[in-house]
């Protein structure tokens, strides 16, 4: 009997989960849908994974001559020649600054469109990876929480912020690091107490360390740190064997990448984003600046405006039993969450310091880790003063406030582009004047014009 109802038990969470994803893959169709406008990445990102140079302005005859629209649809499309060809995904990504595979998946992709631009390319791979990043965060919460309901309820909470649908509807790579990122993460939590580290339990550590890497630079920050945590509590158990083992691993695995794509060396030492990255941590003025708006970005984005609501709730629940002189002592002894925890605020500090914007794709990849450790926080404070059941009770009230917030604030999603569509509108009603182009070369931004129709 008890067998039966824990069966039915793991079925009802299971479709609760199926539930969730439908309902957020269907709400992120709509936003795609609407979205009316491309950024001049997301140009780049369909140029590079299919031209045969970096840029269309590389090309002899772009200045001073008349184009027809197939002229620009030739760099954003694949053709039927073309097809077979995948030179263009690894000598663009060798010739610019990122790794190559996920301009190789989008590629793969755009094999389903091909002689057609169509923004679902992108949007379609992205929503194939939500699917599977939906799934990866319930089995990271489940082993933090130790709940299932509550792994079900982060899982809802994040896919429904505004963070998140805009890394699913941005045609970039943030969607895949950010995947990237909790399968490192759930990886080292499902090891984190085993007194050997098996050949297979490193095989498959080293294949997720290989792609990560690939994908995008910003994702060695964070195994860096989960690296040296994992190292630290091997030396504090004397566990030699382990810490040889697993050093041996990421060594074999930086290698493999090195050997998949060498040029990566040059573009994180020598490329101009390394080198903008560097100055951007020598300027120690600018510093603050760039860290207060990323956390205006958490406020906004990854929590709908809500983030400076919960630290002032915590806050206030902490000073009230202070203030009556009953001691609030919250030891953190969960291993789990601080496992993924501390490599998330590094890297959120980090990459906060060294992005040449504050926008919200370079912190993408660690929004989900953000709400588990934000969520979780909160739920152990609120439990110091109202009853388990109860603190289920405000976090679920707490989700469906998130999901107005946006409208009472007025917050918008960035890559959206919502005050564009008029000018869509206008230019596809208007398609058979001729246009001449003008903008400033020297500030490349001719991709931002290149519309999805």
């Amino acid at each position: 009997m008890k067998e039966f109802i824990l069966r039915n038990k793991d079925k009802i969470i299971i479709s609760l989960l199926i539930l969730t994803i439908i309902l957020q893959v269907a709400l992120r169709i709509q936003y795609g849908k609407e979205k009316p406008y491309l950024h001049i990445d997301e140009g780049y990102s369909y140029g590079l994974m299919n031209y045969d140079k970096v840029d269309i302005m590389n090309n002899d005859d772009f200045y001073n001559n008349w184009h027809e629209n197939k002229y620009y649809e030739d760099y954003l499309t694949i053709s039927k020649e073309e097809a077979h060809d995948l030179t263009p995904v690894y000598e663009n990504q060798k010739n610019d600054v990122h790794p190559p595979l996920f301009y190789l998946l989008l590629r793969c992709a755009a094999s389903f469109t091909i002689d057609n631009f169509s923004k679902w390319t992108g949007i379609g791979l992205n929503l194939i990876i939500f699917i599977i990043t939906s799934i990866m965060i319930y089995l990271v919460a489940k082993k933090i929480f130790k709940n299932k309901l509550y792994a079900i309820l982060v899982v809802l909470i994040n896919g429904f912020t505004l963070a998140s649908i805009d890394t699913t509807i941005f045609i970039r790579m943030y969607a895949l690091n950010a995947l990237n990122l909790l399968i490192i993460s759930y990886l080292h939590i499902i090891n984190l107490n085993k007194q050997e580290l098996k050949i297979k339990d490193l095989l498959i550590m080293s294949v997720f360390i290989i792609l990560g890497s690939l994908t995008h630079y910003h994702y060695l920050v964070f195994l860096f740190i989960l690296y040296v945590i994992y190292m630290i509590k091997f030396i504090k158990n004397k566990n030699i064997k382990n810490a040889v083992k697993y050093t041996s691993m990421m060594v074999v695995s930086a290698i493999i990448s090195l050997c998949i794509f060498p040029y990566s060396f040059v573009h994180m030492f020598m490329g101009y984003r390394g080198q903008e990255a560097i100055s951007s941590l020598q300027k120690l003025s600018s510093m603050w600046t760039s860290l207060g708006g990323y956390l205006g970005i958490l406020n906004n984005y990854v929590f709908n405006g809500l983030f400076i609501v919960i630290l002032a709730s915590i806050f206030i629940i902490v000073a009230t039993k202070l203030i009556k002189n009953k001691k609030i002592t919250i030891a953190v002894k969960n291993r789990e969450l601080i496992l993924i925890s501390i490599p998330t605020i590094i890297y959120f500090i980090i990459i906060g310091l060294i992005s040449p914007y504050i926008e919200t794709r370079y912190i993408m990849p660690i929004c989900p880790l953000l709400v588990i450790t934000v969520i979780y926080g909160l739920k152990v404070v609120l439990e110091k003063v109202v009853a388990k059941k109860t603190t289920f009770i405000i976090l679920n009230c707490l989700f469906i406030i998130m999901l107005f917030t946006p409208q009472i604030f007025n917050i918008e999603l960035m890559y959206f582009y919502k005050d564009k569509k008029d000018i869509v509108e206008y230019i596809e009603e208007n398609q058979d004047i001729p246009t001449l182009y003008i903008f400033n070369k020297e500030q490349n931004r001719f991709l931002d014009d290149i519309l999805n129709p």
